[in-house]
């Protein structure tokens, strides 16, 4: 599968991508800057110790940064965070530079951005990384975290858009 054509390619990516996933913004540090990248590739690891990884696109604006950054944030985002997501998501500024967007944010234990509205967070030290093709695998250790919205509606990735849990369960 290495050699991969375009179309094949596709083909995976529109597979793979029938699979629904939660929404998420890692964020971090970089020169006192806070950066974030919208990621739906997350996951719980371990309880003890209590761990996530995330897999960062190499081609993306942050990821030197994310290989250089000493601690990131995993931000889950809630159904009403779809701009924002989208704005993190490409990989401009807002429109006065500000590689936030001007998105509401506080500084987690480890200095990352903790976002405002947001399900919950999880403060990270990263542990691990591991090459996974055209991404880094990246296992970090949660120093801390908060769930602040624990019936709230979380913003969902299905089929290359942002989706809603439906009312009737």
């Amino acid at each position: 599968m290495a050699d991969q054509s375009v179309s094949t390619q596709r083909l995976f990516r529109d597979m793979a991508g029938r699979f629904a996933t939660g929404v998420t913004v890692v964020t971090l540090r970089d020169s006192g800057e806070g950066l974030g990248m919208t990621a739906n590739a997350f996951s719980s690891v371990s309880l003890d110790p209590p761990l996530v990884l995330v897999c960062i696109d190499k081609g993306a604006s942050a990821y030197p940064s994310m290989q250089a950054a000493e601690g990131f944030a995993v931000n889950i985002l809630s159904r009403q965070q779809d701009e924002l997501s989208s704005f993190l998501a490409r990989t401009g500024r807002g429109e006065d530079g500000d590689a936030m967007g001007g998105f509401a944010f506080r500084d987690g234990a480890n200095g990352s951005p903790i976002l405002d509205g947001t399900l919950g967070w999880l403060d990270c030290r990263p542990c691990e990384r591991y090459d996974g093709g055209d991404h880094t695998i990246g296992v970090g250790e949660v120093v801390d975290f908060e769930l602040l919205q624990p019936d709230g509606d979380p913003l969902l990735f299905f089929s290359g858009g942002y989706r809603a849990l439906s009312a009737g369960g």
